[in-house]
């Protein structure tokens, strides 16, 4: 079994994998990330642990990590080789990168629009050979309800509403209708743009906004894990007998 590992802006979503099949997933919000991980290879030992950080893993926390399984890949920003072999930008984060690679082996032979859906809101495109065309990114939904309390002196922070009432009536439902209906209507005009791609939902506000559209959407929550899976599996093919 292979060990996955994302370490991402706000959590840590870990899995292990046999081959590219994700198997049990794990959640993690907190500073002791490198404890974190210990107990997950405490009790079993990985044949390859693949670890994606958006931040440098430092060379105390390496030694860590190549004493807590066989073989070590990382993807941080001092760590790139591994994404070499997909034709993927390196100016991509990590996370946007191995959903690529996953949303092309789910989707072989069509062209997607990859909607991200978490603390930013990134949309990518790939045509029907694979091929990486170029994406954007954007506020998340709690981030733009965080902005606006921030750097307003009169509106309260709310969070995401069960249901939004469109239109608002009431200082809180204003923001809450606002902030959903926006990205409803951000998501609706990236569809038009492409309307014979297939449409993929990520992250971990994917489900949400997936069940408030009217278009066919895909949602798969672990697409990130799910291409470090395939990425770990295609350098065990390659490199370990």
């Amino acid at each position: 079994m292979n060990l996955l590992i994302e370490i991402g802006n706000t959590a840590v979503k870990a899995a292990w994998a046999d081959g590219s099949v994700l198997g049990k997933t794990f959640r993690y919000q907190g500073e002791k990330v490198m404890q974190f991980i210990a107990s997950l290879t405490d009790k079993q030992v990985p044949l390859v642990m693949t670890v994606v950080s958006a931040r440098v893993i430092s060379a105390e926390e390496q030694k860590l990590l190549e004493a807590a399984c066989q073989y070590l890949i990382l993807l941080d920003p001092a760590h790139q080789d591994a994404l070499s072999p997909y034709g993927i930008p390196d100016y991509l984060s990590y996370d946007r990168a191995s959903s690529l690679v996953a949303a092309r082996y789910l989707f072989k032979g069509k062209s997607c629009t990859v909607f991200d859906l978490g603390t930013t809101l990134t949309v990518d495109y790939l045509d029907s050979s694979g091929r990486y065309l170029g994406g954007n990114i954007s506020l998340g939904c709690r981030t733009r309800f965080k902005a606006l309390n921030r750097y307003s002196k009169s509106l309260p922070l709310v969070d995401m509403p069960s249901e939004a009432k469109f239109p608002g009536d009431s200082q809180t439902s204003s923001i809450e209708s606002g902030v959903i209906s926006g990205i409803i209507f951000e998501i609706d005009g990236y569809i038009r743009t492409n309307p014979e791609n297939i449409v993929i939902f990520t992250g971990g506000d994917a489900i949400y906004f997936a069940k408030r559209m009217k278009n066919s959407i895909f949602v798969v929550c672990n697409l990130g894990l799910m291409g470090l899976a395939i990425i770990t599996d295609d350098y065990v093919k390659k490199n370990i007998q």
